[in-house]
């Protein structure tokens, strides 16, 4: 298979397919995102004792806006958009360059990912039940598993499509290309690092950590190498879009 090229510091990638065909794909990846994220989050909660975990930023940044704020109605609000931002301010020093219009694109991708969150939140509570059996359990760690290639698999699609991004994905792109010359697998472990830091700080202000298990670990190890996987095999003629990492 062809070996997409990496981009010249300085120079921003031309776009090779029009905006209306990357809505429909920036669009597609939305959902698929959120859907893995809520898998991750719903089967976690519907095992007991948890031990499954969600996704690794969605844990970290759950756990310190309650650390923070405490559990209340706006807790996730606040600590998604809060970090986010300063998750925006941190690939900013990353690229050498306050780019308005990159950290503007991370706000608006906000919105439509709230919303099916919260969508898809709905629906699966609704639909599926506690695990009280054995086989109950282990469909459960599969579609736990499952939500993190959603997941890995969407990141995937609009990093390519790159009209706008969640700041965390962002961040990912820009050490993957600035700094790991496209290296998908050790761009997502360093992308790691500020939720790590910041399930560290939680940890220290409520005295223990929450939302981290087996579903968390499997994202660790495998979502950066699903998002390769992905590059290359899901929607393979579609390289990435006017990619920019900076001066």
């Amino acid at each position: 298979m062809e070996q997409e090229k990496v981009p010249v510091q300085g120079q921003v990638a031309e776009r090779t397919i029009s905006l209306t065909t990357s809505w429909a794909y920036f669009a597609l990846s939305i959902i698929i995102n959120s859907m893995g994220n809520v898998l991750t989050l719903v089967t976690s909660s519907h095992v007991h004792p948890q031990f499954l975990g969600s996704a690794y930023w969605t844990a970290a940044e759950n756990n310190l806006g309650i650390a923070v704020l405490g559990n209340n109605s706006m807790t996730l609000f606040w600590a998604f958009m809060v970090l986010g931002m300063l998750t925006s301010v941190l690939n900013a020093i990353l690229m050498h360059k306050w780019d308005w219009r990159r950290i503007g694109g991370n706000f608006i991708f906000m919105l439509p990912f709230s919303i099916f969150i919260q969508w898809f939140s709905d629906i699966f509570n609704r639909i599926m039940p506690d695990a009280t059996t054995l086989p109950m359990i282990i469909l459960y760690v599969f579609i736990n598993f499952l939500g993190v290639a959603f997941i890995g698999t969407a990141i995937s699609i609009y990093q390519r499509v790159n009209l706008v991004l969640h700041p965390a994905d962002d961040l990912f792109q820009i050490i993957r290309f600035r700094y790991c010359h496209g290296n998908a697998t050790v761009a997502m472990w360093l992308s790691y690092i500020p939720p790590t830091i910041m399930a560290i700080i939680a940890a220290f202000m409520q005295g223990g950590i929450y939302n981290f298990g087996l579903g968390t670990l499997f994202a660790l190890a495998f979502q950066g190498a699903i998002t390769g996987w992905a590059d290359r095999f899901i929607f393979p003629k579609l390289k990435h879009q006017a990619l920019d990492i900076g001066n």
